[in-house]
């Protein structure tokens, strides 16, 4: 079974609005390799169709880009894709799958189908896993910013707080810090 790692850009103050981040060379790279060790990706839709929209046009060349960016999307390209949707239910870009049904039951399904393990990377379906208790990891970039604004991390809320271990924290040289937690039991 492989493992659920929830992996997000976040600012000191937890804002995730994907434009407060900081978006170089270093930061691309640092998720290809992420992409590179894992078997799949899932999403929900909004952030799937997010993506959808723009991705596979850099990976094709179409939109002009730096080379670590266009190594992101052509990684990116051929990653698995998992959508959990209870609105859409065609998924036409290259890989994408579609996760219907039982969320508890699809996500587990999914994991143990993917030894090499299962990127998370949608805010609002990240909180709904995990209060299912289905996230094993978190890796997250620390952006070197107080955005003063949402949304923010896990803004809805959770039922209880989550233990977690640090395994690693790496500082980039945008001062972006990548962090590596592992969810503690009990």
């Amino acid at each position: 079974m492989g493992l659920l790692t929830f992996t997000f850009n976040l600012t000191l103050d937890g804002c995730v609005d994907h434009s407060e981040g900081i978006a170089d060379d270093e930061t691309h790279a640092f998720f290809t390799r992420l992409m590179d060790e894992s078997g799949a990706m899932l999403w929900g839709r909004v952030t799937y169709e997010m993506m959808e929209s723009y991705w596979p046009a850099v990976a094709r060349g179409d939109v002009e880009a730096p080379p670590a960016v266009r190594e992101w999307a052509v990684t990116l390209e051929t990653k698995p894709k998992y959508v959990v949707s209870s609105t859409r239910k065609d998924f036409p870009w290259t890989n994408s799958h579609h996760i219907a049904g039982d969320l508890r039951t699809g996500v587990q399904m999914l994991k143990d189908a993917t030894p090499a393990g299962v990127l998370l990377g949608s805010g609002k379906l990240a909180a709904e896993l995990d209060r299912l208790d289905l996230i094993d990891e978190y890796r997250f970039l620390i952006h070197s910013r107080i955005a003063g604004h949402g949304p923010t991390l896990y803004h809805s809320g959770l039922p209880g707080t989550r233990k977690l271990e640090l395994v690693s924290a790496t500082p980039l040289r945008s001062g972006v810090v990548a962090t590596h937690y592992r969810r503690v039991s009990g």
